[in-house]
């Protein structure tokens, strides 16, 4: 099995931590793991923005650095989403279409394709799981509370596969944070508004961790609890899946 590892802009930028726990967390489960070096922003930034038209060249760019792998897999559902709805290259359709198919968010990579049901790690700490909106309702990582339908959570599975860590469960566990890619410029106040509400969820049960499938949104939470002075940290689900010492 080939596997590319797909690092979105500001994990490269901002958490190489999470990268690089992804890369580990991948090698130590035995997969043989490729990491494009001319791979670049996948485009979702300006196609959020009405701009898709404008994203041509990373498309094709994206088409170039990830073909001929079994796999895309990268830490991020935003990301992940945005490649599997908007993919696309007039010059190789086919080839863009096998790809957005192949490419995984992290943790469905691992229940679904991997099938994981053990791991070595260990997280002696209080953890909430903030449950993204691209992962939740686009990627179908785990199960809205709107439905009457049987609950789930893949991320959730994976943790609760981890030694000595407690996961609470919040009041509103799959409530927006408020961050929204572009949503948090256009629409600032309302957007700090709703993460301040998801951070007092997690706060409110007393915990010392909040996790997460996405980064984006555990920085823009992390923005807001470090405004607030406050002892809650965020971390990257793939840290703790990889067995880091908090």
């Amino acid at each position: 099995m080939k596997v590319a590892l797909f690092i979105p802009c500001y994990v490269d930028q901002f958490y190489p931590q999470v990268a690089i726990a992804t890369l580990e967390l991948l090698e130590n489960l035995g997969i043989d793991v490729s990491y494009p070096t001319s791979q670049t922003c996948c485009g979702q930034p300006m196609a959020n923005s009405g701009f898709e038209h404008l994203a041509g060249g990373c498309n094709s760019l994206f088409v170039k650095n990830f073909s001929g792998f079994d796999y895309i897999v990268a830490p991020s559902g935003s990301c992940v989403l945005h490649i599997r709805e908007h993919l696309h290259d007039d010059d190789e359709p086919g080839l863009a279409k096998q790809i957005a198919e192949r490419t995984y968010e992290l943790t469905s990579f691992l229940t679904d394709v991997l099938k994981i049901d053990t791991l070595k790690s260990s997280f002696p700490h209080k953890v909430g799981m903030h449950q993204s909106c691209h992962g939740q309702r686009g990627l179908k990582l785990s199960q809205m509370t709107e439905l009457n339908a049987p609950d789930f959570s893949k991320p959730g599975q994976l943790l609760n596969l981890v030694k000595d860590i407690e996961l609470v469960e919040l009041d509103r566990k799959d409530e927006c944070c408020g961050f929204g890619g572009t949503f948090c410029v256009a629409e600032e106040a309302v957007s700090v508004k709703m993460g301040k509400d998801r951070v007092n969820d997690h706060a409110k049960h007393n915990v010392e961790y909040i996790t997460g499938v996405d980064m984006s949104c555990l920085m823009h939470m992390e923005g807001i609890l470090n405004r607030q002075q406050s002892p809650i940290k965020i971390i990257h689900i793939a840290e703790i899946l990889n067995g880091v010492k908090a």
